[in-house]
């Protein structure tokens, strides 16, 4: 049993010693982001059999025949299930890297070219401004409030506008974040980070989607661009694993109508969003210049989210 034991110590150390060499040589030949959408795959899949691992440890244990024979089959179908989400995360990935390219994503941050105002027409930032949002979805009337404050945070040296964003469903607090913005010299919005927590009967159940720009690896995006233009593809944050949106520009020229005036806004500017963690979403986000997000759809159920008052 010993010697079957090194043996696989030395196979997997062989294998992961080969994995490096070509991990390092394709990076040395600029393939960056190639190398970390294969890595994040091979690491979804390997937390995919560790879970079927630990589910197939508590079958065994439930004694009854019967149970431990369906509890089986039931951890086999979720494996097949995550393992299928791991090679649809791999190939939005590969798609992020076709369109962005092959080398890191490594923005420089100098705080020196940030301003301390957000004025950009399709994302302006006023301090004490209330953005309110309803909609009807499955999951029940969301009323959602997009509240601009007067607090800041410093992030990479960086003073950063901070927002409050809350979601109720049926008027229940279900989401509670807080936002960090600022606007570099040109005029583009960067996201430095986020605090989430969605709840659950008034308790928080998952911080998933927390970042910080500059902790873990983490690295800010920009939310808005200073001159958006149709084609246009970007990230909006870069934290692997945990927070991955991105943006394309489709239209600069919408007409949408909403509640929070009785006349069109014209001229919006349309965005296409998706994230590789959730390859189903997909929401088309519409912004009026000298306003910001006036609307949101998510394109698969036709759900809208309107703006409805600001204050």
């Amino acid at each position: 049993m010993a010697a079957v034991v090194r043996a696989i110590i030395v196979g997997l150390a062989v294998s992961v010693t080969a994995s490096i060499v070509r991990d390092t040589r394709a990076t040395s030949e600029g393939g960056v982001c190639n190398v970390t959408s294969n890595v994040m795959l091979n690491a979804c899949q390997t937390q995919a059999r560790a879970d079927y691992r630990v589910a197939l440890a508590r079958c065994i244990n439930l004694g009854d025949a019967v149970a431990v024979r369906t509890c089986r089959s039931r951890a086999g179908a979720d494996l097949r299930d995550a393992l299928q989400t791991c090679d649809e995360q791999d190939q939005a990935r590969d798609t992020v890297c076709e369109k962005l390219g092959p080398t890191a994503y490594d923005p420089r941050i100098n705080p020196a070219n940030f301003v301390a105002r957000v004025d950009n027409p399709f994302f302006p930032l006023t301090p004490g401004t209330t953005f309110v949002y309803e909609g009807q979805t499955a999951e029940g009337f969301n009323h959602s409030e997009f509240a601009v404050t007067h607090n800041t945070k410093v992030i990479l040296g960086v003073t950063c506008v901070e927002v409050h964003d809350t979601v109720t469903l049926d008027g229940v607090l279900a989401e509670d974040t807080l936002d960090w913005f600022a606007q570099d010299m040109a005029g583009n919005v960067w996201y430095f980070g986020e605090n989430t927590g969605e709840l659950i009967d008034g308790r928080f159940v998952t911080l998933d989607g927390t970042f910080t720009a500059g902790v873990n690896g983490a690295k800010p995006g920009i939310i808005m661009e200073a001159h958006p233009r149709v084609g246009d593809f970007y990230r909006q944050e870069f934290d692997l694993g945990n927070a991955e949106d991105l943006a394309e520009v489709v239209s600069t020229n919408d007409a949408v109508k909403v509640p929070v005036r009785p006349t069109a806004f014209t001229g919006c500017l349309k965005t296409v969003e998706t994230t590789p963690l959730e390859t189903s979403l997909l929401e088309f986000k519409y912004y009026a210049a000298g306003v910001g997000n006036v609307l949101t759809v998510d394109a698969n159920t036709g759900e809208r989210l309107e703006l409805v008052q600001i204050k």
